[in-house]
């Protein structure tokens, strides 16, 4: 039987501080345990969050002895070229490199791109098989997608992150590529504020019919997430012997949503 190709699974947004990449390494880290061959590429190489946390996650098991799964890592530095347009080649070239032998190798590839406006983002998102933007669950996080009227909390129209996102789709339709599967997750959710929940959930509803994204439920705030960054660990790793985290029900809790998240992607090859 053929092989299927490698899906590619990418987070992106233009906004720092919405669990990005936590969400990408618990989404890497859970196809791992589920036994699928999985590539992870860096693209933001100022801030290499990504990167450190796999860095971390080596040392770890160097250390230890305990075998953990590691994908096949890769960070796509930006180029040094002064020439815009020979920039942006380099860099896409690098890229496409880092794709095809991801691709190769690979049943899926995560990808953790920048929160700013860059080539390398630009290209990132175009690669997309499935976009997961992680949003916080709040009305200044919902302007990076739509524009709203701040009293009657209408949409007045899509932000310019939302026709960025257009724009990759139809490069990828004029290419006769499949679809990008758009997914926006909502992270940090209140357990408090339902009010406000039910507000940015019913705009979001409005918003997904109107542009053309799925919403999926992702991470609520947890202390976890960063005690478990020095040791390159996830929720999915625990527990480990000497490692001193006892599992709460927090913590269990924690792993159903990235469960519940996965299963709400779609992926292929999962069902």
């Amino acid at each position: 039987m053929a092989q299927m190709p490698a899906h590619i699974l990418a987070l992106g947004n233009e906004k720092g501080g919405t669990g990005k990449t936590t969400t990408a390494i618990h989404l890497a880290v859970s196809l791992l345990k589920l036994g699928r061959r999985v590539s992870a590429i860096d693209l933001d190489s100022r801030q290499k969050s990504f990167t450190r946390y796999f860095e971390n996650r080596a040392d770890f098991i160097a250390r230890s002895g305990h075998k953990l799964p590691m994908p096949e890592f890769r960070v796509i530095e930006r180029s040094k070229l002064t020439d815009t347009r020979e920039a942006a080649a380099e860099e896409s070239s690098r890229l496409d490199a880092a794709l095809a032998q991801a691709r190769a190798e690979s049943d899926f590839v995560v990808i953790d791109m920048p929160g700013s406006d860059t080539h390398l983002s630009r290209i990132g998102h175009q690669a997309a098989d499935t976009l997961v933007t992680p949003m916080n669950d709040s009305f200044l996080d919902f302007d990076l997608l739509a524009k709203l009227d701040p009293e009657s909390l209408e949409i007045k129209g899509p932000s310019l992150y939302s026709e960025f996102v257009w724009e990759c789709r139809k490069r990828r339709v004029m290419k006769r590529a499949p679809a990008i599967d758009w997914v926006v997750v909502r992270n940090r959710v209140s357990n408090v504020d339902a009010r406000n929940k039910r507000k940015v959930a019913g705009a979001l509803d409005q918003l997904a019919a109107r542009i053309g994204f799925r919403v999926a439920p992702g991470l609520s705030e947890r202390v976890i997430f960063r005690e478990l960054f020095p040791l390159g660990l996830t929720l999915f790793d625990l527990p480990l012997s000497g490692v001193p985290v006892a599992l709460t029900m927090s913590h269990v809790s924690a792993r159903q949503e990235i469960r519940e998240l996965l299963g709400t992607l779609n992926l292929p090859g999962l069902s």
